[in-house]
């Protein structure tokens, strides 16, 4: 898949459990979720009684203006989708259809809580590799496609400086997935595993349950 820039993509609940291997003890943590853009992860954590907090730029607008966002890219994302099927493993959804169809569902989830959402302070405008965060703020902070998979785009340094920062404000860090967007394993993966190792973290590659994303098995736990 070839995009110009990152796009508003929403995920489920469901999914980041599979991506993160996350357990009913995890959901109880203080969670940060990084770039997490229109998910409805935040909302239904929110409808079962769990608090957490989602980051992304994207929350400087409203929900209208990230409603049409999502508009003017759908399009391109399902055109490129469909273009490199082959690309995914087809057994969580029928085909590209069915793929757009659930991600605009867990989208409008996402909307139609994001303005409450933004008052009560679940939803902060902020972005890595500088947070406004104060130190071990959470005891987790989950990092879904966007870093490792926008190699492309983002810088070798970004990925150290954005991990650090994460490792800065939380106890523990999983990233998810550890390849690009042409499905190989980023080139950056070896330098930030070398660097969260000088610093005396530990880090571990751990397979998880969600592959929708061919090559995309795994994703990296550090902690401090």
């Amino acid at each position: 898949m070839t995009l110009d820039s990152v796009v508003p993509w929403g995920r489920t609940l469901d999914e980041y459990r599979r991506m993160f291997n996350l357990t009913e003890s995890d959901l109880r943590k203080r969670i940060l979720g990084v770039g997490d853009g229109p998910a409805s992860f935040n909302a239904e954590m929110q409808q079962k009684g769990h608090y957490v907090v989602s980051m992304d730029p994207i929350y400087a607008i409203s929900a209208a203006e990230i409603a049409s966002r999502i508009e003017q890219t759908y399009d391109t994302v399902m055109q490129q989708v469909k273009a490199n099927a082959a690309n995914y493993n087809w057994t969580d959804f029928q085909d590209a259809d069915d793929l757009g169809r659930q991600r605009m569902q867990a989208m409008h989830h996402f909307l139609a809580g994001y303005e409450n959402g933004k008052q009560s302070g679940r939803y902060r405008v902020d972005a890595l590799p500088v947070t406004s965060f104060a130190d071990q703020s959470f005891d987790l902070a989950l990092y879904s496609h966007l870093l490792f998979l926008y190699s492309a785009h983002l810088s070798e340094a970004f990925h150290i400086q954005a991990v650090g920062e994460l490792l800065r404000i939380a106890d523990e860090v999983r990233i998810f997935p550890l390849v690009d967007l042409t499905n190989q394993c980023s080139p950056f993966l070896n330098a930030v595993l070398a660097d969260c190792q000088r610093n005396g973290f530990q880090t571990e590659l751990i397979e998880v349950s969600y592959h929708f994303q061919k090559n995309s098995g795994q994703m990296l736990c550090i902690k401090k």
